[in-house]
């Protein structure tokens, strides 16, 4: 049952982390469209790697 709890924890936390990336994100856009390319780069990488994370934590939970 604690597995459950744990998994449940890390995808809501990962949901809230990559909604908060998204949004910093779309932010800095909107004040610097010319660093577009560079931002969105550095967004994507940093989700991929929060994405790992959260499932190298799923498979470590169970």
């Amino acid at each position: 049952m604690y597995n459950l709890i744990g998994a449940g924890l890390v995808v809501i936390g990962a949901g809230l982390g990559l909604g908060k990336i998204g949004g910093s994100a779309m932010d800095a856009i909107a004040r610097q469209p010319e660093a577009a390319g560079k931002i969105q780069t550095a967004m994507i990488i940093i989700a991929a790697l929060l994405e790992g994370l959260a499932f190298a934590a799923l498979i470590l939970g169970k």
